[in-house]
């Protein structure tokens, strides 16, 4: 019998990152929540099933992603895949982000990815597994919004984050998801992204992201996202996807 995928998903007590980990103990796979919230993590453990660990992890803390990843490799008996989930994007014109914001979102969206990554590594190296960051249209496939520029840069410091691990560590497959908008899931499977926006300059801002059709009008079901990221895990080093993008269809274009 073959045995089941054994993950980390850091980022798992709310948002997206909750959605995936219970997604992915769904679809049979052994998974380790990780994130700074205990309560929230003990709730999405037990509603991931039987088997799924809640492990605290600050990851803007080198000791605490050591010591978070070595309790998920002990109660997982190994790690075949990581997923990075966590991104804050707060929201300010760039001449008004002082350097503190700058600090905290680099240590959550680039630097935490790199201290995790460094800590699973052993373990995903001895695996042949697989690891996925989830990154943003706005690094990417969009210029950057206005209002959201610390997050895109961010992002794309991100991007090219997981193509260096792709150049130093081939027996890895290294893989950047760029997700676009996402329904996430309900209670604390819903986003927290905006939560703490300046509303006037959220509505002062909103406007202009349609005019510039940054915004698709729809939204990917959160399934079909966990679906794609299993199956770049289960493909492990083997598969080495670097890039998959997910977003959504324009309302009125039919499924292929």
């Amino acid at each position: 019998m073959k045995r089941p995928l054994r993950a980390v998903v850091v980022g798992a007590s709310s948002g997206l990152g909750r959605c995936i980990g219970i997604g992915l103990a769904e679809r049979g796979a052994r998974v380790a929540l990780l994130a700074r919230r205990r309560q929230r993590l003990e709730a999405a453990a037990e509603e991931a099933g039987s088997g799924a660990l809640a492990i605290e992890c600050d990851v803007t803390d080198a000791g605490s992603c050591g010591v978070a990843i070595t309790e998920a490799a002990t109660g997982l008996g190994g790690i075949d895949a990581l997923v990075y989930a966590p991104g804050i994007g707060p929201l300010a014109r760039l001449a008004d982000t002082d350097a503190d914001t700058w600090r905290r979102v680099f240590d959550t969206n680039v630097t935490g990815a790199a201290l995790v990554t460094t800590a699973a590594l052993p373990h995903l190296a001895e695996s042949a597994g697989a690891a996925v960051y989830l990154s943003s249209v706005s690094a990417s496939l969009t210029p950057p919004w206005p209002g959201l520029g610390a997050y895109a840069v961010s992002k794309a410091a991100l991007d090219k984050l997981v193509e260096a691990w792709r150049a130093e560590h081939g027996g890895i497959g290294f893989t950047r998801l760029v997700v676009g908008d996402c329904a996430g899931g309900d209670g604390d499977s819903t986003t927290a992204f905006a939560r703490g926006w300046d509303q006037d300059l959220a509505a002062e801002l909103h406007p202009l992201w349609i005019a510039r059709s940054y915004l698709s009008g729809s939204l990917i079901e959160v399934d079909e996202l966990v679906n794609i990221v299993e199956t770049v895990l289960r493909g492990g080093s083997s598969m080495s996807v670097p890039s998959v993008t997910v977003t959504p269809r324009p309302i009125g274009l039919p499924r292929p």
